[in-house]
């Protein structure tokens, strides 16, 4: 149904009543409509940019997972391969009837290897705060490609063998990688700290923890404390140093523990009392 306005009445009669309202149709049919080309364009342009946002997230938080997660899973599986893989002579299995061989105390100067080539594994960690499964290998140097990422646990090269006097100092991720040092800041003054080598137990005590700045190298010194530049005095202690990344997460300080030799054994002997104590048993094939 169209609208239209009513005739007049016959005879030029008005009927009365006004004009019926009419629509007066489009006020501006001759005008051209909007082009929707820019509106368009632009539109185009946040759609793509919106697309290639989420596909930049979605990325980013596969790296985040890998670097978080998967490098730390196969870290640790590698490393764990490692310790498998070393052809040591276990601590003396017990006899059926009786209790695990304890090793003797030895408090003279222990034997001592010679410094390994760079990455070459030559000695186990344990911790037993850090529970009775933890065992991680040390290898020579801090590189990280060749050994923090891959091995776990450097030796910095300048610094004391296991048992040497002088400064036996390590390092080790707290994330990532295996995550050997992950649990550092836990370690309290008297925790056993216990490094073997394919021969010997070197059993070290935990004697203090702090953070500091990673230019303060001091660390690491013969004598930790000891600045570049300061005489360096006759070294009769024994020393042991980790150092980690600190806070978590982050490369912006140094998480250090100290401590200090205890008592060395040979494997030949038997096993550490406070791995013992730490439920750390071997059986006939080295096997914890």
């Amino acid at each position: 149904m169209t609208l239209r306005q009513s005739s007049p009445a016959p005879g030029g009669a008005s009927s009365g009543r006004g004009p019926e309202p009419v629509w007066p149709g489009p006020q501006h049919a001759g005008a051209r409509r909007r082009s929707p080309t820019a509106g368009g364009v632009v539109a185009a342009v946040v759609g793509v940019v919106g697309e290639l946002l989420v596909t930049a997230g979605v990325l980013l938080g596969l790296f985040v997972v890998w670097q978080l997660w998967w490098t730390d899973v196969e870290g640790d599986r590698h490393q764990q391969e490692i310790i498998a893989g070393l052809d040591w002579t276990p601590p003396p299995a017990p006899a059926e009837s009786a209790g695990p061989s304890v090793a003797t105390r030895h408090e003279e100067a222990p034997p001592v290897d010679a410094q390994p080539a760079e990455a070459t594994v030559f000695a186990q960690l344990y911790v037993p705060r850090w529970g009775a499964d933890y065992v991680k290998p040390v290898a020579e140097g801090t590189d990280k490609p060749t050994v923090l990422d891959t091995i776990g646990i450097g030796h910095y090269p300048d610094t004391a063998m296991p048992g040497d006097v002088g400064n036996f100092a390590t390092a080790a991720h707290r994330t990532t990688y295996g995550k050997p040092y992950n649990r550092i800041a836990e370690l309290q003054p008297g925790d056993p700290v216990v490094v073997r080598t394919e021969t010997t137990w070197y059993v070290y005590r935990v004697t203090e923890s702090k953070i500091v700045a990673p230019t303060q190298v001091e660390v690491v010194a013969p004598v930790p404390g000891l600045r570049a530049g300061d005489p360096l005095p006759e070294l009769t202690e024994r020393y042991l140093t980790m150092t980690s990344c600190h806070p978590m997460y982050s490369a912006r300080e140094r998480y250090i523990v100290h401590g200090t030799l205890d008592y060395w054994a040979p494997v030949s002997e038997g096993t550490p009392q406070e791995l013992l104590d730490a439920g750390i048993t071997f059986d006939a094939a080295g096997v914890e």
